[in-house]
């Protein structure tokens, strides 16, 4: 696959784009898994565009984009989830999708049997995204060419910084409906859920940092509820070994219209909020850092 490369950028076309920090770096990474919206031609689903959209954190990457100009790295993936989610584990996998027996094991999960594995099988709770069976082949190349790229490049990403500062930290970005449902009944959802695995994916002091920061710029948050994070933190977040992982959801309510999937006039008051939360982060994690390289205050 092509790719090209600058000091500042790394594009795989279709697949990833990462930003580097624009001025001193800091051990911070903002990820974005689930705004991709380039929708691969051999993708072959049977559901709407339109329906399968619904399932994109739209404008999530535009949120963030300005974490590089607060010393933090930037990835966000180009693909759409409902071809291949980064966010699961690659053996997530639905057999009930199968035209032929998988060949390694499968890793069930409530997630994967909802039809939300790592190859969706369902949009908007009960629309099958496919009239036919997949392919080992075909789901093999899509872990190939788009899923262990993303995280291939996630983890370096971590370990370069992990390396020179001693610590890292991750936020993982994501959007969620403004409107859960309990009992058949909508219930309106916090403006920011945070993710920690209940405290196992970073440092509760990392969590508690953000959560008083969200909440002292005027919004409502809630910690591990109805989201405690996924596939990336689980996999990135060791906060014995300082790599510190936080899920991060924004109620679409906030900056979007979700019908239309169209930013509203709240889109930009939301995006001066979080690249102020991105600015207190980066100063957190420097302060976080000192006792273990004092010199990292100076980007040394």
């Amino acid at each position: 696959m092509a790719s090209t490369h600058s000091k500042r950028i790394r594009f795989l076309p279709g697949v990833l784009v990462r930003s580097a920090p624009t001025g001193t770096a800091r051990p911070l990474v903002v990820d974005s898994p689930h705004s991709g919206r380039t929708y691969p031609e051999d993708f072959g689903h049977a559901a709407p565009l339109a329906m399968l959209r619904r399932a994109e954190d739209a404008f999530v990457d535009d949120l963030y984009e300005d974490a590089p100009r607060h010393g933090a790295g930037f990835l966000k993936a180009l693909f759409p989830r409902s071809y291949v989610d980064p966010n699961r584990h690659e053996g997530e996998i639905d057999p009930g999708m199968l035209a032929d027996a998988w060949p390694t094991a499968i890793a069930a999960s409530e997630r994967t049997e909802m039809g939300l594995g790592l190859i969706r099988r369902l949009i908007r709770g009960n629309v099958p995204v496919y009239d036919r069976l997949l392919s080992v082949a075909e789901i093999e190349e899509r872990i190939a060419r788009f899923h262990r790229p993303y995280h291939d490049e996630l983890e370096a990403m971590l370990a370069e910084l992990h390396t020179r500062f001693g610590a890292v930290w991750h936020i993982n970005a994501h959007s969620m409906k403004a409107l859960g449902r309990k009992q058949g009944k909508a219930i309106p959802r916090d403006d920011f859920v945070l993710g920690d695995l209940e405290g196992e994916s970073c440092d509760p002091d990392f969590t508690a940092f953000v959560v008083g920061t969200l909440r002292d710029m005027g919004y409502t948050v809630r910690i591990n509820h109805p989201f405690k994070g996924a596939a990336l933190v689980k996999r990135f977040g060791r906060p014995r070994e300082g790599r510190h992982s936080l899920q991060i959801e924004v109620n679409r309510g906030l900056y979007m219209d979700e019908d239309k999937i169209e930013k509203t006039a709240g889109f930009a008051a939301l995006k001066r909020d979080i690249d102020r939360m991105l600015a207190a982060v980066a100063e957190f994690v420097m302060t976080q850092i000192v006792s273990i390289l004092p010199e990292a205050r100076e980007g040394e």
